[in-house]
């Protein structure tokens, strides 16, 4: 299989997802539309990304391990459902077009500093050798077939 490792694939998503909140935080009392621009972009991928984890990685993961009552992904879940309500929190003031959530931002980038160790130190790893590549080649394809507005409305307070 010509496709990426989960690992691989997942923390490029990590990265990319940094560089548009770091964005929307340089020009947010520069280029506010600018700003607005890059967390949109931000809010929708980080959306995307959790709606991919939870929908189609942390399933076949917990089959494959037999670990999913209390486990890793749980524990995932709940702070997916942390960085939801802090994302929300930002949306709002980006709404009012007010560039005073730098509270709102540290505990965001607090939150993913710490969640996305996880990930990539343990979880992502995990699933690279517990995911043969025809289950990664499915989950990516169905990855591509979600709609977009399941993104839209992924994480936080639903």
């Amino acid at each position: 299989m010509s496709e990426a490792k989960i690992s691989v694939t997942f923390e490029q998503d990590h990265d990319r997802l940094d560089k548009l909140f770091q964005t929307f935080q340089e020009e947010k009392r520069k280029d506010f539309s600018k700003a607005k621009e890059a967390f949109v972009a931000f809010k929708f991928g980080l959306q995307r990304h959790i709606v991919w984890e939870e929908d189609l990685l942390f399933p076949k993961w917990e089959e494959n391990s037999g670990m999913a009552e209390g486990g890793p992904t749980q524990v995932m879940r709940t702070e997916h459902r942390l960085i939801g309500d802090c994302l929300e929190a930002i949306h709002r003031k980006v709404q009012e077009q007010s560039p005073e959530s730098d509270r709102e931002e540290q505990r965001l980038l607090e939150l993913l500093k710490s969640h996305n160790m996880k990930e990539e130190r343990i979880l992502y790893p995990s699933m690279d050798q517990v995911i043969s590549d025809d289950e990664r080649a499915a989950i990516y394809q169905a990855m591509k077939e979600i709609p977009e507005e399941r993104y839209q409305a992924s994480c936080g307070s639903e």
